[in-house]
């Protein structure tokens, strides 16, 4: 999962991204309002977290300018205590989620893989695909109820699979989710990754969770309670 952290505060910030690194996601960090707005509408994230109180643009105005330009990702204001209207309007303006400074880092984790799950349609850490079960929280997968070893990118990859189950995600998009932006891509690994996880997951080739959409990427092919 890939998240962008706009935050003008350097222990907030860094706390957040050094956090967030720790449990797989991949971290884009701004420091000032001008700075967040071009991350936040220039790409796509899983998830972005906004102070509301910024240099050179405050968060509302990102709010408002990342709607505007057609992202739709799930939207976590952090508001200073006691500062209702700023929930209000981040609100408004089209945020998803709102959480008051001090915070416990657990809580914000929470409500991040809350938004994650309901913007790919599910509403339990559990994404339940019959033999397959992927847990959002814990971030371990189970076939046939055994666990299974997976890599942290092996892991990610899959996960964003099955969060849009029956979408074709492109290399592209893929790589995009699973590494910061000046990361030397190259879409050979992105194979891999889908060869490891096909091995597996489905080692018989009875259950093909992920099929190749031949010039458009992969799609998991499984449905929730399948």
């Amino acid at each position: 999962m890939k998240m962008l952290i706009v935050e003008d505060e350097d222990a907030i910030r860094q706390q957040l991204a050094d956090y967030f690194s720790a449990q797989n996601f991949v971290i884009e960090t701004a420091a000032d309002g001008e700075d967040g707005c071009y991350f936040a509408t220039e790409y796509d994230f899983d998830l972005a977290v906004i102070d509301i109180g910024l240099p050179k643009m405050d968060g509302i105005e990102i709010i408002k300018r990342l709607r505007a330009a057609g992202k739709k990702y799930p939207v976590l204001v952090l508001t200073a205590r006691g500062h209702w209207q700023d929930k209000v309007k981040g609100l408004e303006a089209g945020a998803d989620d709102y959480l008051v400074k001090p915070f416990h880092t657990e809580e914000l984790r929470a409500r991040a893989n809350a938004l994650i799950r309901r913007s790919g349609g599910s509403a339990t850490p559990q994404l339940n695909f019959g033999p397959i079960i992927i847990d959002t929280s814990t971030k371990q997968v189970s076939v046939n109820q055994s666990v299974i070893e997976l890599t942290s990118y092996e892991y990610n990859t899959l996960e964003y699979l099955a969060l849009h189950p029956g979408q074709p995600i492109s290399k592209t998009e893929l790589t995009e989710h699973l590494y910061h932006q000046d990361f030397e891509r190259d879409s050979n690994v992105i194979e891999v990754f889908i060869g490891r996880l096909r091995k597996k997951l489905d080692p018989d080739n009875h259950l093909k969770p992920i099929s190749t959409v031949r010039g458009q990427g992969y799609r998991f092919a499984l449905q929730q309670g399948s």
